[in-house]
This record gives structure tokens, sequence and C-alpha cells, in this order.
């Protein structure tokens, strides 16, 4: 890559960073003046691991995230109008308000939703990646999946079936320090990317801070996989810099670890990269987006009522 790619890389990285952080932000403070009900789930320091792996994948590639879903969209091209209306509960053109914060899915996009239930898009993800073999086209689908999550039985059921049958697939783990409210240490006791070998995976870890690390590896994985027609593993490490939920007080916290944290952040490293003059740009232009996006989704209707039973079917 010459000079001038890198720099160029650097740019649309920091911007599309910038965008999920800007949109996350002002998720946050709808939480906490009403316009948005309910919690939400923040990926407020991990930024650079969507930007970075969807820069890899095939724009086809199919992309299941958790609850933590929000930059996943976005990365895979959700407009930030559409997803800020989906959030906030209103007749938006991805689920009409359904999906919310937490269920949001646009298979238009290839991001085929989030998932609550913890570690549980990692089987969904088995299945699309059975699918997509089985059609044979050459699409590899990627699930993003936090290192909790490797403590879930339906994932490990997942690995080891998709090692099996030989399907391929990448399972990426943001290794962002914390279960919930516990330091991963005290829950795990080996790192996810060692557990890869008992089912006979290739596991790649990488500095989930910097996107163009990221990206690479991503690639690396993604090769593999449809090479040697096996999931493979990618762990990569970051810093949650938020609270688990938007309601979180993160008492938990020792003192000051947030503030140490902040040295890891993706955003600052990545601005550092480019001309001031180009940062500023950027900088001016996504807070437009956003603050634009917002107010759009503002002014449209909530769902009608006369179509709540609309998408049930009885059994």
């Amino acid at each position: 890559m010459t000079a001038e790619e890198s720099r160029n890389a650097a740019s649309l990285d920091y911007r599309d960073m910038l965008r999920i952080r800007l949109m996350e932000e002002e998720v946050m403070r709808c939480v906490q003046d009403g316009r948005i009900t309910g919690s939400t789930h923040l990926c407020i320091g991990q930024e650079a691991i969507p930007v970075g792996v969807c820069r890899a994948l095939d724009p086809r590639d199919p992309v299941v995230a958790t609850y933590r879903g929000h930059g996943w969209a976005l990365a895979k091209g959700v407009s930030p109008v559409q997803l800020a209306a989906e959030v906030m509960g209103r007749d938006s053109e991805l689920n009409g308000g359904r999906g919310g914060s937490a269920y949001l899915s646009a298979p238009a996009h290839a991001f085929m939703g989030e998932n609550s239930i913890v570690g549980a898009g990692v089987p969904v993800t088995l299945g699309l990646a059975m699918a997509h073999q089985r059609r044979a086209t050459g699409l590899v689908p990627a699930v993003s999946i936090g290192d909790g999550a490797m403590n879930q039985g339906n994932v490990h059921e997942a690995l080891n079936m998709g090692s099996v049958l030989g399907v391929p697939f990448i399972v990426v783990v943001e290794n962002n320090g914390y279960v919930e409210m516990t330091t991963s240490d005290l829950l795990t006791a080996v790192p996810a990317a060692a557990r890869a070998a008992a089912y006979a995976m290739r596991a790649i870890e990488v500095d989930g801070n910097d996107p163009s690390a990221v990206a690479d590896a991503a690639r690396e994985a993604r090769a593999f996989a449809l090479a040697e027609s096996r999931p493979v593993m990618l762990e990569a490490h970051t810093k949650r810099l938020g609270g688990h939920y938007s309601g979180d007080a993160q008492m938990y916290r020792p003192a000051g670890e947030v503030d140490l944290w902040r040295a890891f952040d993706p955003l600052p490293k990545c601005r550092a990269l480019l001309d001031p003059a180009d940062a500023e740009e950027i900088d001016a232009a996504v807070a437009t987006e956003v603050a634009e996006s917002f107010r759009r989704a503002a002014e449209m209707p909530f769902p009608s009522a006369s179509e709540v039973m609309a998408h049930v079917r009885a059994h």
C-alpha cells in the first residue's frame, strides 16, 4: 500500500469510526432525555472492530451481531437516519420500529441482525454458512460475540459442528475486558483464542483498537476460511469505554480505569494519521450528518396501532 493509499484508508476508517461514535453518543442522550425508551448497549471504544472487519469482507458476506450491534449495522452500510429511526421506535424502513436497539436487522445490507441471547448468533451464523456453502456462493458469514459468550454452551456446540462439517465462517470475539459487570479474568480460565484449538480451528489475535490491523486480520481469516473450508476465530482485544448498558452506573470499575483506557481509544490514534485540515473537515461533516439523521428520524411517525398484529403468525 502506498503512502497515499494508507492516508486514504485512514481517512475512511476515521470517518466511519467517528460516525459510529457520534451516533452512539446521541443514542445515549436520547435514552437520558426520554426520546428512546428502555435501555441500550453501546460500542463506544470498540468502533475499530466492525469498521475493520467490514472493510475486509465482501459486501455481500452476511454479518450477525450481538445486542451491542449498532456499529456493525452502520459498518455494513445501514444509513444513520434509518438506524436512528429504528432505535427511536419510529416507522423506519428497516424494521418499522419493531427491532429497536437490540434486534434491528437489514438483510438488504447483508446485516442479518442482532441477538440478545448471549452466544446465540454463532449457531445462527453456522446455519447461514451451511446455506451459502451448499449454494456455492463463495460468501463467508461472520458473527460478532463478546469474550463472555465463549463461556456459553451453544457457542462451543456450533464451533464443534462447524469444524466437523467443514463449514467456512468467521467468529469475531470482541474481547473488551468485561463480561457484563465482571472482569473477564475472573470468569474465563483460558483466552478465547486458546480454545479454538479444541475444535481444530485456526485463531488469529489482533489489536482491536487499530482498524487497519483488524482489516488485515479479517482478510486473512476470510481467505483461510474459504480456502480450507473451516471456521476461523478472530479475537480482537479492545476496551469498553462505557457501561454494559445505558443505565449502568459502573460502580464496579476501579477509580480512574476509564481515563486510563482512553489511551487505547481508536479514534484519536486514527485521527493523528490525518492531515489536520482533513480531520477537521471529517469532524464537521460527520457531526452534521448525525445531527441531521436524528432530526429527520424524530419527524418520522410511530408505527400505527392498526399494524400491531402485522408479522404475527398463528401456529
